[in-house]
């Protein structure tokens, strides 16, 4: 019994896995014009399977499992070659259907032969093998036998040529002989092995590819082919380029796609999977079979290299892995063991590779030519086949997963690498990270008057910075309207003049014990009307809020936030006193704070829009992040413009007190003459006092639950989510819920909260501006993925000062920082007219540890008010969830 090489072992597991599949078929289409004697031709085809002991092989498994090669004799071969007319219109819709036929491997040759006759002196050959039997490279040995034997039996006679001296089968033995016993330190197999485990350890997978879709559970291996040309000036200019590096035109191609998947937000270690024949002794070369290994590139970009360090580091690659390329990559996965999975191909998902141009045939009577061909199938998410043309320049023909991309974002990524060429041609000493991959109206709408880039308008100035605080926008409404309802909890309800006075009163205190601008006050009080008159007397103090809840989940301990961030007192109530690790700061209790407090209004100026409002402490915001008045009175105008007219409104506030949502939602409908209630979702739908409010805040977790029991008529006019991402199958949920409802995305960094609608032109009028930016802090194109950037003076780029503590990285910008929205919650641009920016949801490494959560924000296109359609992004689908993401 023959056994099966290395590299036909995984094409025989996938074949039991899958069934009969065209995945991994081989199709050959020559295009025949002259006189074709199709009676010669059929017994050309059987003369070549007979000379080809690879083309009439079947695959049997014995008693153990182990699988066998068995090789036909020619006489048992059963083999027609039949001839369809067709007309020209109907020709591609032929061939894609007979180089999609399904071997059955264990009852079947691997190899079909059909003509497609277009007219008298036009047909097509039709030859189609699967890939365990033959391989690209074989196409010049099958050609040249066929056309042999061709000429032969149309004279009548048969083929002259001898036996081939060696098979396949005599390959998969010297192939296990070359590499000897995989478990002897001294052989071939285990030297080379460990070299690669070494150069392979710790490979990210999957990249992180600018997909159009999740990725699904299963790749279904469904794919088409886009073809792009590579002109003949350009071609010269990479060999050249190639040439003075020391390097192969194939490794400066796949240098150059490294470093477009780089600037498409891939990463910084990047796998490129590079085919490589294993034809290395001569009597192979004239052998038809699956000869071709593939070796893995791994190109290291953290360090933003030059283009030439990095084609000459691939160069050097190159040099090693054709020296260590005797182990075949199929066997190399088994013993690397790297995490395998249904979804991906393991090590590397795109490939490319450069394959020499078909041979020309010469048959007499007949002109020969090879015809592109590709079946509809996908073994890599992205596979580039560059194929050099006689005439001058090459054809890349780009094949894709259809499960991950469209065609539209094919063709976007074909223009980018052709621009990638061009500047590593004119300038091969460019920096990695400054290869610019957009096209002027990319750069326009992303960096122009749309991306707000653009020199400051007339009112740019004023709309930045209006110099309110939320504690000015207060007392003018309370003054406005004393006797309208300002709050309400499960006990009471308290009007604007009573909760403005209440607020004054323990202000005062206060500011008797040491509170002021830029000090912290802690405040500890449960979910109630108390709550907000501690927050609003905090604010009026001129100190900053440091919001304490001992229940919340996830929050960091309180003991180490008091140690942090030093507040000179906590505002508390008596019952919660004793469950506060206060140590030596003291405790005021709102009790305590009689009518004898009572008297005018708080002295003094009041906070200045740039002094510190509050300061968070939780897993998205360690170390503490500082919101001043600027930040806190511009997220409640943007969520006050997002949810409408609130006045006369109620608004459920539904997050827990320590939430860096909280202090929005309770003071957004204050400052617009609405009232905030304070319980928790369902009681609002469903047994709320009076009448149900109109606008609820909470967790899309929270609400999941209760969506199903949401009564008919309940009068909500809008549902502001915050917390954690919005799923875009909960939106649509939350609209089928409740019929005209308005859908706001809130989740996203309490010092940028709420990001505003991306404004066609310029700013929004709080001066906030977005970037998604990539390596090199360089604006990423449309659909790719990037960090998220909030800029303007309208954001806040502060955190609490700690020793030692690295500051946040903001990108140099003419009209103030950008500052980083979390590392671990990258954005994307969706290639969607309105170009605003979306959720990749969060990373998590392969095998690592969960890391924390990023405190980027998303702007998610489908869930804002007003949007009707647009694109929920995410890998997998997830919460944003992406699978195992990713």
């Amino acid at each position: 019994m023959i056994p099966l090489s290395f590299a036909q072992r995984r094409l025989w597991f996938l074949h039991r896995l899958q069934g009969p599949s065209a995945t991994y078929n081989v199709p050959f289409v020559l295009r025949l014009r002259g006189e074709l004697d199709t009676d010669a031709l059929e017994a050309a085809v059987r003369d070549l399977v007979a000379r080809h002991e690879s083309l009439r092989t079947l695959f049997v498994e014995d008693e153990h499992g182990d699988a066998f090669q068995r090789i036909v004799p020619p006489a048992g071969v059963p083999l027609s070659v039949p001839v369809t007319d067709v007309a020209p219109e109907e020709v591609p819709t032929a061939v894609a259907r007979a180089v999609s036929y399904p071997f059955d491997l264990t009852a079947e040759i691997p190899v079909r032969a059909s003509v497609l006759r277009c007219s008298p002196e036009e047909h097509l050959l039709v030859l189609v093998a699967h890939h365990i039997a033959c391989d690209d490279e074989s196409g010049r040995p099958l050609a040249r036998d066929l056309f042999a034997a061709y000429g032969a039996r149309r004279a009548g006679r048969a083929p002259g040529q001898g036996e081939l001296p060696v098979q396949y089968q005599d390959y998969t033995v010297w192939q296990r002989h070359l590499l000897g016993e995989e478990d002897d330190p001294a052989g071939l197999a285990a030297a080379q092995v460990s070299c690669w485990r070494e150069e392979l350890a710790g490979v990210p997978q999957p990249s992180a590819l600018p997909t159009d879709r999740p990725r699904p559970p299963a790749a279904s291996y469904r794919g088409d082919l886009y073809e792009f040309t590579i002109e003949p000036k350009l071609l010269s200019g990479i060999e050249e380029l190639a040439a003075g590096h020391g390097a192969t035109v194939p490794v400066t191609m796949q240098s150059a796609l490294a470093v477009l998947l780089h600037r498409l937000g891939a990463g910084d270690d990047l796998t490129i999977g590079c085919p490589v024949t294993d034809r290395t002794e001569e009597a192979f070369a004239d052998l038809v079979g699956f000869f071709v290994n593939t070796w893995v590139l791994r190109l290291d970009l953290t360090r933003n290299p030059s283009f030439s360090d990095l084609l000459g580091t691939a160069a050097t690659k190159a040099l090693n892995a054709y020296d260590l390329h005797d182990v075949p990559f199929e066997r190399l996965v088994e013993l690397i063991a790297p995490e395998r999975s249904t979804a991906y191909h393991p090590l590397f998902q795109v490939r490319c590779a450069w394959q020499p141009a078909p041979p020309e045939i010469e048959v007499p009577g007949l002109r020969v030519a090879f015809e592109p061909a590709c079946t509809a199938a996908a073994t890599c998410d992205l596979s580039f086949l560059i194929v050099p043309d006689p005439a001058g320049g090459a054809r890349v023909r780009l094949s894709y997963a259809t499960d991950l991309f469209d065609r539209g974002t094919i063709e976007g990524l074909a223009a980018r690498f052709l621009r990638v060429l061009r500047r590593i041609v004119a300038d091969p000493g460019v920096r990695v990270g400054a290869v610019d991959v957009l096209d002027d109206d990319e750069r326009e709408r992303l960096l122009g008057p749309a991306g707000g880039t653009a020199a400051a308008g007339p009112g740019e100035t004023a709309a930045a910075g209006p110099g309110e605080t939320v504690v000015a926008l207060f007392a003018r409404q309370a003054r406005a309207t004393p006797d309208a309802v300002a709050v309400l909890d499960a006990d009471r309800s308290l009007t604007y003049g009573q909760l403005d006075a209440r607020a004054d009163q323990v202000a005062r205190e206060l500011i008797r014990r040491g509170a002021g601008p830029e000090s912290l006050v802690g405040l500890a009080l449960p979910r109630s009307a108390a709550h907000v008159v501690g927050l609003l007397a905090v604010l009026k103090s001129g100190a900053g809020c440091l919001p304490l809840d001992p229940d919340r989940a996830g929050a960091p301990p309180l003991d180490a936030v008091l140690a942090d961030a030093r507040p000179v007192l906590i505002l508390t109530g008596s019952a919660t006193a004793a469950t506060l690790p206060c140590g030596d700061v003291p405790l005021l209790c709102v009790e305590d704070i009689g009518d004898g407090a009572a008297g005018g209004p708080v002295r003094g100026a009041g906070p200045l829009p740039d002094h510190l409002a509050c300061v968070l402490y939780g897993a998205r915001e360690p170390g503490g992040l500082v919101v001043t008045h600027r930040n806190l009175a511009d997220g409640v105008r943007r969520l006050t413009r997002r949810l409408g007219v609130l006045a006369g409104r109620r608004m459920l506030a539904g997050s827990r007190s320590g939430s860096d949502a909280s202090a929005y939602e309770i003071l957004t409908p204050l400052c617009a003459g609405g009232s905030v209630e304070l319980t928790d979702a369902e009681q609002a739908l469903t047994q709320s006092r009076g009448r149900p409010a109109q606008v609820i805040s909470t967790t899309p977790y929270a609400f999941a639950a209760l969506a199903d029991r949401i009564p008919p008529g309940t009068g909500v006019r809008a549902l502001v989510f915050t917390g954690e991402p919005l799923p875009a199958w909960l939106a649509d949920r939350a609209r089928a819920a409740v019929p005209g409802v308005r859908v706001v995305d809130a989740y996203g960094r309490a010092d940028a909260f709420c990001l505003p609608e991306f404004p066609e032109h310029g700013p929004d009028a709080t001066g906030v501006r977005t970037y998604v930016l990539g390596p090199g802090l360089a604006p990423v194109p449309p659909g790719a993925v990037g960090a998220l950037y909030v800029a303007g003076a309208g954001a806040g780029c502060r955190r609490r000062r700690r020793r030692r503590r690295p500051r946040p990285r903001r990108a140099a910008r003419r009209d103030g920082a950008a500052v980083r929205r979390g590392p671990l919650r990258p954005g994307r641009w969706p290639d969607v007219p309105d170009g605003r920016p979306g959720a990749m949801g969060r990373r998590r490494p392969a095998g690592g540890p969960r890391p924390r959560r990023g405190a980027g924000h998303r702007a998610r296109a489908a869930h804002r008010s007003g949007s009707g359609g647009g694109r929920a992004d995410g890998p997998s689908g997830r919460l944003p969830g992406r699978g195992r993401r990713r």
